[in-house]
Order: structure tokens, then sequence, then C-alpha cells
């Protein structure tokens, strides 16, 4: 047994998942340490993650947090209780895979930000398809702060924001405003603290009910072809659409549109 299975059976309830309307809800569940990345609940997104992947009752997902604060991001308690190369380079490795498996999720991933999301937290949300954040939410990547430069976090924003915003951001070790995330491109949405819930809702819902085949196409194609030069990128995407036109639901959307009917997805 890993040391993470076992920490995360020896701390139940870390993570919870609610699926409803073809939504899957997971909820980062340790407010006492402000949903910091312990290598539990790591081990818990991972294991929640690759169970949506193979779900096709699953057309979107929302991570959102419990208690004050989204995400702090990782657990420093835990890593000065474990001073060892090994186990940062394990923990770092389990860190990277969950992003990477977010990343290639074939549903979108929306973060539901309504408090502090710091360090890997941060990079949680750079790392997320979309976000919603609250007035109230608030971002960073303090690493500075304590000699620790946000090198890892440093990958999901400098993806997600321009690199005169990231290198401030990342330099500094100051939080910005929700309202200044979304200037950068780090978040999509700002609203007001009640409305949080029903625009993340209105989002999700409204993601959920297109064809999965073509979601699932569009999330790979788009971060296949970002890292390509334009050529390139136009001969990826060309191939891409060409098998997305061969599809079923490509074929009903098409028909549906034509005869002015609702389409029916079959995800094929």
């Amino acid at each position: 047994m890993s040391a993470a299975v076992a920490a995360s059976r020896a701390e139940p309830g870390i993570l919870l998942r609610a699926d409803r309307d073809g939504v899957a809800t997971l909820t980062l569940n340790r407010a006492g340490a402000r949903n910091a990345l312990s290598q539990a609940m790591l081990a818990a997104l991972q294991v929640e993650l690759d169970a949506i992947a193979a779900d096709r009752t699953v057309g979107a997902v929302v991570l959102a947090g419990n208690g004050p604060a989204f995400c702090a991001g990782h657990d420093l308690k835990e890593i000065r209780a474990n001073r060892s190369r090994e186990i940062y380079e394990s923990l770092l490795a389990q860190c990277a895979r969950v992003m990477i498996t977010i990343t290639r999720l074939p549903k979108p991933v929306i973060a539901r930000v309504h408090g502090l999301a710091t360090a890997a937290g941060c990079q949680l949300v750079a790392t997320c398809d979309l976000a919603v954040a609250s007035t109230e939410a608030s971002f960073a990547t303090p690493g500075v702060h304590i000699g620790l430069f946000c090198s890892t976090p440093m990958v999901a924003l400098s993806r997600a924001v321009g690199r005169k915003a990231a290198m401030e951001m990342l330099l500094t070790g100051d939080a910005i405003s929700a309202e200044c995330a979304r200037e950068i491109g780090l978040i999509n949405r700002v609203v007001a603290p009640e409305s949080l819930d029903d625009e993340v809702g209105r989002l999700a819902g409204h993601i959920a009910g297109k064809s999965p085949l073509a979601i699932a196409i569009g999330k790979d194609a788009f971060y296949r072809q970002i890292e390509l030069d334009l050529e390139e990128a136009y001969v990826y995407a060309s191939r891409v659409m060409t098998e997305n036109l061969m599809a079923r639901d490509a074929e009903e959307g098409i028909t549906a549109f034509i005869d002015k009917r609702p389409p029916v997805w079959r995800g094929e």
C-alpha cells in the first residue's frame, strides 16, 4: 500500500463527490487545513478524476472547496515533517500527474473559487479549463515570501496568463483580486458570493448539454494545437475536424440544425 493511499484511508472524507444533471462536483474538504494538497488529497483527486474520465454520465466537472479558502497549496506541515529528496520528488510528481490529468480529462473542469487560492491552489485554478470566482476570492503564488519559488505552479500559471502578469505574481508573491485575475485571464467570470453557485451551475450545465464527443475532441485539440506553430496547428486542427465531421454526433447536430429541432447526442 502506498503512503498516499494509506494516508487517504486514515483521513476519510477529504474529497467529496456529488453528481447532478451530468455535472460532477468534487469538493476539497480539509477546511481546517485550508484544503491544502496533501498526499492523501492528491491521491483522492487522482482516483476521482480517473473514474470521471470513464463515466459517460458526466459531461462537466466542478472543482470546489469547503471552508474559508479554496486551496492553500501544498501542505507545508506535511512537507516539513518529511524532509527527504525522495519524498519531495514523489509529491511533486504526484501533483503534476493530477494537473496533467485535469488537462487531459475528456470533460471540461471548472474551478469554483470562493476564497483564497495560493501556490499549488492557484496552480489548480490555472490548470482548470474554466474558472468562476467570487468577488471575495484572491490569488497568489507566494513562495518567494518563504524562500521557495513557486516553480511548479509557474507551469500552469504561465500557460494561462501573459508573461508579464505571471512574472509579477511569481516575483512579488503578492495576492491579486478576483477582478484582477479576470483581467489577466486567470479566471473567466467574477460574481457576487451569493451568485457563485448559480453562475457555476449555469455554466457547467450549459456545457454538459453539448455533444460529449465534440467536447472531448475539442478540449484535447485545444491543448495540443496551442503548443504548435501556426501552420502545424492548422494541419492538425483540420485533421481533427475532418474526423469530427465523420462522427454520428456531428451528422446529428447538422441535421437537427437544418431541421430546426433539438439534437439527440449519443457521444459517438
